[in-house]
């Protein structure tokens, strides 16, 4: 009979659609689970499948000669001349489209139409899609997991006491929009006769007899040489199998156990790739509860390190989710606790289970269709920094080290994109990636991406926040300073040209995605070029000062370099609150705001750099609020509402976040697998929402900031808590001064904070609610447990 969960989501029908099946992960190879009693179907997918397009790797145009001319036509107020002079003429490119690579089917023809008492769950903490049905010779089980310490799908399927399996496994290339002219080949065979010759027999072998055999995929894309493999290994303990062509017959079995893989290559070698794929998984064992044990290890040890339990009902907690979301969908005047620790719950499985080799894309690590929304890209612009915008905090730093491998392989583009692009030393990131290359190429005048320079600055923040809550030194000196320091050498060339106040100006420009509004006729100018974007501005003055600061305490740069940056960042324009009141998001007195849009990449100095605070800069703490409320919702973007909720919670604004999250909630983001979508009512999968909403849901809770020269580390107890959320109990949270914030319980009438410090600390805490204006001081001993509790 089926359990209830403790962590984790069920459902009482198979998924009707491949975005409402159970997903898994492990940062490589993904699944999604139907959970389908009569034909099951697995859809595989692995980060680095995307169909190859030949003008991918192409670096972009030598533009580096045009920049002088580009920058006196901004300057004189004549975008439509820079952008048509600085890439007008380059042909727009696309990045390679993110595909799934096949589904692997178990149909079972005899399985009973009318399966009683059904239920699938997914499990959390230990990453396991599982389903269990009654037919007439009793329970039925399927378990879906995929290994992050074997990489390696594993599928079983259990008959009750006394039955047997019975079924046809066979894998299913076209998939939803896959080419017409794909081509691919599947065979079946048994224990190839070059395995057993070139891979030992596991401690836990099947035994001998035809009771396993091995689906092999080829599959080549159209017009290329490339392609990808798969491979199932299939094991029938008690029964026999037969091969049939691309098909394997079960007979007889006490369960089926399907192991399989994929990987991208060229397919003119057929040999190379494909033996390694099976000699692989030969060498694996053929016991799923070693197999399982081995996975758990790593998964359940990463996904325990924190939790959030909001005091929900027992009773709601044990709702099937599509119930849950139909009753916040239905009545959103009253919070569905119990949905909401899901969602938490959730958001932290599903970013670990798409980071490892790759950070999420924009779909996560999944898909069903081979027409991905916006190519399944890496977008960079804003949407990978929000899903991890939790991802330090919240104890995840396999996500974080999955975008630390992106920089790594990609900072070799990122050089030759500042060198054509701007003649400069350093590193120019692009706004877009398919994962396979860092060039720059999404040249256009609507959305002049190639203008955007704040990137490099941007995508390393999250790493550095990942090296203050670690405290790993080695990845700080070794990996992000040497790429931080890059990014200070891009500004030393770039920033040389001034305005009438002999300040300097940062020009190109550009605030994705929004357009400034031209003041004549007061629609979006045409073109987006500009000057002094308020992002561009804070990625320049927080590169400088931050690799001034950490090149000085690691002895990185010699002390006049890391002063001229400082002299440097000292000399970047002020932000600008302009007629409304409200923080610019150009700080030029030629372009006025647009405020029906989706992003705010202005905020970028409330967050994630907090450099606008409440405490340090009032004035423009206010200002930001104020483009807050005036920013529209334009087509409700999740990303949108989530890139507000987290500057509202850095400005200690509770109704400002309650506004964003509500939208989330109830608007529809959400599908049954409780991976969320782009728009509302379900609207384009994709996975910003999800791997967000912790992030921000630790926000309104927690917050903490480093030490800084003579300022202590600082933590800050419920900021921004929604009046709907009175009693509550938050663990594992770590701090960007090193600290674990071990417990943090709150009610209307107490506050209990507990810390534990890695290194002997001064730490200045305020509980919201109690300090409005003053804070305590924590004396931190490294090691020791301190509890700080509070009646309010």
């Amino acid at each position: 009979m089926p359990e209830a969960l403790t962590h984790g989501i069920h459902d009482t029908a198979p998924a009707a659609r491949w975005e409402d099946a159970y997903l898994g992960g492990n940062g490589r190879h993904g699944v999604l689970a139907h959970g389908r009693t009569d034909d099951e179907s697995l859809v595989i997918t692995h980060h680095d499948l995307v169909r190859p397009d030949q003008a991918s790797g192409v670096e972009p145009p030598l533009l580096a000669p045009r920049l002088a001319a580009v920058q006196d036509a901004l300057l004189d107020g004549r975008q439509q001349d820079a952008v048509d002079a600085f890439g007008g003429d380059w042909e727009p490119r696309h990045v390679q489209p993110f595909h799934p690579a096949f589904a692997v089917h178990v149909r079972r023809p005899a399985a009973a139409a009318d399966a009683g008492g059904y239920r699938r769950s997914l499990d959390f903490r230990t990453g396991v899609a599982a389903a269990e049905w009654r037919e007439a010779d009793g329970w039925w089980r399927s378990e879906t997991f995929v290994s992050r310490a074997d990489d390696v799908v594993v599928h079983l399927l259990t008959a009750p006491a006394g039955g047997a399996v019975d079924a046809e496994v066979y894998l299913e290339t076209r998939l939803p929009g896959a080419p017409d002219d794909l081509r691919a080949a599947v065979r079946s065979v048994y224990r190839p006769a070059e395995i057993t010759a070139a891979a030992p027999r596991p401690a836990a072998a099947e035994a001998p007899g035809r009771d396993s055999a091995l689906l092999r995929l080829r599959v080549r894309y159209p017009d290329s040489e490339f392609g990808y493999r798969g491979a199932t290994r299939i094991l029938a303990p008690g029964g026999s199998v037969r091969c049939d062509g691309p098909r394997v017959h079960v007979t007889g079995a006490r369960q089926l156990l399907l192991l399989t893989r994929a990987a991208r290559g060229p397919v003119a070698d057929p040999a190379g790739r494909l033996g390694r794929l099976d000699t692989g998984m030969y060498a694996l064992s053929g016991d799923h509860e070693t197999l399982l044990q081995r996975h758990l290890d790593l998964h359940t040890e990463a996904y325990d390190r924190v939790s959030l339990d909001l005091g929900a009902q027992a009773a709601d907690r044990d709702r099937p989710v599509a119930e849950l979301l139909e009753r916040q969908e239905s009545d959103p005047s009253t919070l569905q606790l119990a949905l909401l620790e899901s969602l938490f719950a959730a958001g932290r499985y599903h970013l670990l289970a798409s980071s490892g080799h790759r950070p999420p894309r924009l779909c996560g690590l999944w898909t069903g269709d081979w027409r991905t929304a916006w190519g399944g890209a890496f977008t960079l612009n804003a949407n990978l920094n929000l899903q991890l915008a939790g991802a330090a905090a919240t104890g995840l730093p396999e996500a974080s080290l999955a975008l630390a491998a992106l920089v790594r392989d990609q900072l070799p583009d990122w050089r030759t994109n500042a060198r054509r692009l701007y003649g400069t030393r350093g590193a120019v990131a692009p706004a877009h990636s398919d994962g396979t290359n860092g060039l720059q190429y999404h040249f256009n005048h609507s959305w002049a991406h190639h203008l955007w320079t704040a990137g490099a600055d941007w995508l390393l923040h999250p790493l550095l926040e990942h090296a203050e809550t670690t405290g790993d030194t080695a990845f700080l000196t070794g990996e992000l300073l040497p790429a931080l320091l890059e990014t200070a050498a891009f500004y030393e060339d770039f920033l040389s040209r001034t305005g009438p106040d002999g300040r300097l100006v940062v020009v190109p420009s550009y605030s994705p995605e929004n357009h400034p509004v031209d003041p004549a006729t007061g629609e979006a100018a045409p073109a987006a070029a500009s000057v002094n974007a308020t992002m561009d501005i804070a990625a320049a003055r927080h590169a400088l000062t931050t690799a001034a600061d950490l090149a000085d305490a690691h002895g990185a740069a010699p002390a006049d370099r890391t002063a001229g940056w400082r002299a440097l960042a000292a000399r970047l324009p002020d932000y600008r609150v302009n007629e409304d009141g409200a923080l610019a998001e150009w700080a030029w007195p030629g372009h006025r705001d647009g405020y029906d849009h989706r992003h705010v990449s202005h905020l970028y100095p409330v967050w994630p750099l907090d450099e606008i605070t409440p405490e340090r800069e009032p004035a423009l703490a206010a200002a930001a609020r104020t483009a807050l409320l005036l920013r529209g919702d334009e087509n409700h973007s999740g990303h949108g509402h989530l890139h507000r909720a987290l500057a509202a919670a850095r400005l200690d604004d509770a109704g400002l976040l309650t506004r964003q999250l509500s939208q989330l909630l109830v608007r529809g983001f959400f599908f049954r697998s409780l991976m969320s979508s782009h728009y509302p009512a379900r609207d384009v999968f994709n996975a910003d929402v999800a791997h967000a909403l912790p992030g921000v849901l630790t926000e309104m809770l927690v917050r903490s900031r480093p030490a800084r020269g003579d300022r202590p580390a600082g933590l800050t107890v419920l900021p921004a808590l929604p009046a709907c959320l009175p009693h509550g109990r938050l663990t594992g949270v770590r701090t960007r001064f090193g600290a674990v914030v071990e417990e943090l319980r709150w009610s209307p009438e107490q506050v209990t904070v507990a810390v534990r410090a890695a290194a002997d600390s001064t730490v200045e805490l305020r509980i919201a609610p109690l300090h409005k204006d003053g804070t305590e001081v924590l004396e931190l001993t490294a090691g020791r447990l301190c509890t700080y509790t509070v009646e309010l």
